[in-house]
C-alpha cells in the first residue's frame, strides 16, 4: 500500500485492520502447517506405493528370467538330441522318401506333358466355319 492510503484510514479502521490481521495470522500459520503435513503424508504414501510396485516388478522379472533359463536349457537339450532323431527317422522313412520323390517326379512329368499339349494346340489356328472369301482354285 502507498503512504496516501495509510493516511486516509481512520484510527478506528486502522485498529480493526490490525486486529483482523493479528487474528488471521495464527490461523494461516496453522493451516500452512496442516497443509504441509498432508502434502508430506501424500508424498510418503506415493513413495511407498512406488517401492511396493518396484518390488513386485523385480519378483516378476526374476520369475521370468528363471522360466527363460529353463526354456533355454530345454531347447539346448532338444537341439543336442536332434541329429540322433534325424538319423532314426531317416532310416525308417528312407523307402517312403524314395517313393515320395518318385511320385513327385511322375506328377511333374505328367503336368509338363499336359502343359505342352495345351500350348501346342493353342498355337495352331482354328479352322474357320465360313467359306473362303477368295477363290481357292489356282487355274485361271
Amino acid at each position: 500500500m502507498s503512504s496516501t492510503a495509510d493516511e486516509s484510514l481512520t484510527p478506528g479502521r486502522r485498529l480493526a485492520r490490525g486486529l483482523a490481521y493479528t487474528a488471521v495470522g495464527p490461523l494461516d500459520i496453522g493451516r500452512g502447517v496442516l497443509g504441509l503435513g498432508v502434502a508430506s503424508t501424500r508424498s510418503a504414501a506415493a513413495n511407498a506405493r512406488l517401492q511396493v510396485e518396484r518390488a513386485r516388478l523385480r519378483r516378476q522379472l526374476a520369475a521370468a528370467q528363471e522360466a527363460l533359463s529353463d526354456d533355454i536349457a530345454a531347447t539346448q537339450e532338444a537341439v543336442a538330441e536332434l541329429p540322433a532323431a534325424i538319423v532314426r527317422i531317416g532310416k525308417s522313412h528312407r523307402a517312403r522318401r524314395i517313393g515320395l520323390i518318385t511320385g513327385i517326379a511322375v506328377v511333374t512329368l505328367a503336368g509338363g506333358a499336359v502343359a505342352f499339349s495345351i500350348i501346342r494346340r493353342s498355337m495352331q489356328p482354328d479352322p474357320s466355319a465360313l467359306p473362303p472369301s477368295v477363290e481357292v482354285d489356282p487355274h485361271p
